[in-house]
């Protein structure tokens, strides 16, 4: 059987965690569409958010991919349906998978949540966890982004700031919450420090790692349960635009870079991130 192709979208880089712990549980051939040159998402209308995302996801579409994750807290709090609707293929999301999770480990039935203001404003995550019957405390943190993405992930600075936070969120928190989501694609790589400062009965949910399982057993579902015959596989398959050569595969594993913006700045921040150098970045314009 052949290898799923995998789109996965986001406003700019942080997705590229959710894209990292897929491929260490599952090889694929993976397209990841960074929309650098109209981030940040979190600023702008749900209506704007939902054209850019949707445009974003049908260039996804048109490399023949098997299946579409929005790694975007922001796109999929505020526009996860319009999504849907713009393409055929299966859509999966980020904050469904991280309150799955949560509530599968939560003993009160409380948690913590951290995001940016995009994401708390949205009030997705406290949402999809009561739908689990738990409840949510939510925390903005706007500083841990950029500290992030300047590279502070152990800085004193960084751990001070989370120490704020977190203390803040812990103490507004209705309940003894035993739960800590990180609702932001890029806080799992401060997952070491946060796990330093959080308290000791409080597990942490990583949301790139949850919606990383969700794709997984997808992928296994679809498998034991195949809805298109081999013949009209075959015919897809042999209709779908190639690889890029100039990529080499990694352990049966291949992947695809697009951006709206710098290619040079992605390729920077992208090493970090990803965890492997990035080498080959396309830079697409899609308009308005």
């Amino acid at each position: 059987m052949s290898l799923p192709r995998i789109g996965v979208f986001d406003s700019g880089v942080g997705g590229l965690t959710v894209l990292r712990a897929m491929s260490a549980q599952f090889p694929a051939h993976y397209f990841y569409f960074g929309d650098t040159a109209r981030l940040p998402y979190g600023t702008k209308s749900a209506e704007t958010v939902a054209r850019y995302a949707s445009g974003a996801a049908r260039f996804l579409e048109s490399q023949n991919i098997d299946l579409l994750v929005i790694a975007c807290n922001s796109a999929t709090a505020l526009a996860l349906p319009q999504i849907q609707q713009a393409v055929k293929v299966p859509v999966v999301g980020v904050v469904e998978p991280g309150a799955a999770t949560a509530s599968a480990i939560s003993s009160s039935r409380s948690a913590v949540v951290i995001a940016t203001e995009a994401t708390v404003s949205s009030h997705a995550y406290r949402e999809a966890l009561n739908r689990y019957g738990m409840a949510a405390h939510e925390m903005a943190c706007p500083l841990l982004v950029p500290l992030v993405e300047e590279g502070w992930i152990d800085h004193p600075v960084t751990e001070q700031v989370a120490r704020i936070y977190l203390g803040e969120a812990f103490a507004a928190a209705s309940d003894q919450a035993d739960v800590l989501v990180l609702a932001c694609t890029h806080y799992p790589l401060l997952a070491p420090l946060l796990r330093r400062i959080t308290p000791e009965h409080v597990a942490i949910v990583d949301s790139a790692e949850s919606t990383s399982q969700a794709v997984r057993q997808l992928l296994q579902d679809s498998e034991c349960h195949p809805e298109r015959s081999e013949d009209t596989l075959a015919t897809e398959r042999s209709r779908r635009p190639p690889l890029d050569p100039s990529i080499p595969p990694t352990d049966h594993r291949t992947f695809r870079f697009f951006v709206t913006d710098s290619t040079d700045k992605f390729k920077r921040l992208a090493t970090r991130f990803l965890g492997r150098q990035v080498d080959h970045v396309e830079h697409v314009d899609l308009g308005g």
